[in-house]
C-alpha cells in the first residue's frame, strides 16, 4: 500500500507549513488526487487519518478532489478525457493517447487556526 508513504509525505508537508505559519492547528486539508494516478482515494483517507494521529492535523478533515484523466491524442491531434491509461481515443478509437492529466496528487489547499 504506497498510500501509506504519500500520506505521511502529505502530513509532513502539511506539519511543515503549518509550524511556519504560527498555526496551533491544522483544520481541514484538500488533496487534488488524478484519476490516472493510482492512488486509492479511500486508501489515502485510510492513511491520512493513521498518519495524523497525536500530531498537529489530528482530527483535520481531509476533502479528496478527483482530477479527471485527459490525454493527447496523436492521431487526432487534440485533447480527449481518457478514464485509463493506456485505454483508447473516445474520438477515434487510437492507443495512441498520451496522458496529459489525471495523474497527479497534490495539496491545494490547507485551513489552519
Amino acid at each position: 500500500m504506497h498510500e501509506m508513504s504519500l500520506a505521511e509525505g502529505v502530513i509532513q508537508l502539511v506539519e511543515e507549513t503549518a509550524r511556519r505559519e504560527g498555526a496551533r492547528r491544522v483544520k481541514l486539508v484538500v488533496l487534488e488526487i488524478g484519476r490516472l494516478s493510482a492512488v486509492e482515494p479511500e486508501a489515502m483517507r485510510f492513511c491520512f487519518d493513521a498518519v495524523t494521529r497525536g500530531g498537529i492535523a489530528d482530527g483535520a478533515a481531509l476533502d479528496i478532489v478527483e482530477v479527471e484523466g485527459s490525454g493527447w491524442c496523436l492521431p487526432c491531434g487534440q485533447t480527449v478525457a481518457i478514464a485509463e491509461r493506456y485505454g483508447s481515443c473516445p474520438r477515434c478509437g487510437s492507443h495512441q493517447v498520451q496522458p496529459t492529466g489525471g495523474t497527479e496528487m497534490r495539496v491545494r489547499e490547507i485551513e489552519i487556526e
